[in-house]
């Protein structure tokens, strides 16, 4: 499939690192070791994601152990970050990446692709880079706008998430992106190359609510006599009452 040319491509994407810096440039010394990325085409999960763990040639700070769970000795006979590059580049070129925190991940995935000494140019010349921790934060100004956070808010069932696993993430952040963008969606997947989905396909749909369809239910006259009761009640114990203002 040319992935270049797929039109309304999305590639939500994570990554766990050996830690960072908190002085100076966050990435510099440090290296991915995890990356998990899904499709989304349509607004519709494809099933083809991106998961890989890799072998960074130098130990995981016990700080982002504490985070991800992910150990020296497991990733010991994983590949190296060179092994993998170009199959990378090619699940990510011409997508649009939606990435929470995206400075943070972009820092790490342009330092790798600079140590590869071929002059590789930066991820943003051949992809669209979207924060959706930035999206977030312009909808809920002065609120926690984690992953946990936002999964809350939306109501995006995330108990499985006991550790930050890249591929889990980016399938919980496509559920956050797509209710930010868009309302409320159902989350399924598609088959290989299926373009429309039927009554029984799978697939992440637009849910429809009809304008027309909603039931109104106005008070009886009983109902209003009780109402006007109690707004005497309020008048007697306080003096004035607001819904009569």
């Amino acid at each position: 499939m040319d992935l270049q040319n797929t039109s309304n491509r999305i590639v939500v994407l994570d990554t766990e690192t050996t830690g960072m810096n908190k002085l100076g440039v966050h990435y510099e010394g440090h290296r991915i070791i995890e990356i998990g990325a899904v499709e989304v085409i349509n607004r519709r999960l494809t099933g083809r994601n991106f998961h890989v763990y890799l072998k960074p040639d130098r130990l995981v700070d016990p700080e982002a152990f504490g985070v991800h769970g992910i150990s020296d000795e497991f990733l010991a006979d994983k590949p190296v970050f060179a092994d993998i590059a170009d199959d990378f580049i090619e699940y990510i070129r011409g997508a649009e990446l939606v990435i929470h925190n995206a400075t943070f991940d972009i820092g790490f995935m342009d330092y790798e692709f600079g140590m590869l000494g071929r002059n590789l140019p930066k991820t943003e010349t051949f992809c669209k880079i979207t924060d959706s921790l930035a999206m977030a934060r312009k909808l809920f100004p002065g609120k926690r706008n984690n992953l946990d956070a936002l999964s809350d808010r939306y109501l995006i069932d995330n108990s499985k998430r006991t550790l930050h696993g890249t591929l889990l993430d980016s399938e919980i952040l496509s559920e956050v992106y797509l209710m930010m963008t868009g309302g409320q969606t159902s989350i399924k997947f598609t088959h290989e190359g299926e373009q429309n989905t039927g009554a029984d396909g799978l697939g992440i749909q637009r849910v429809a609510r009809p304008v027309s369809g909603l039931k109104v239910i106005t008070a009886s006259e009983q109902e209003l006599a009780w109402h006007e009761e109690r707004l005497d009640l309020v008048v007697k114990k306080g003096g004035s009452c607001l819904w009569r203002s």
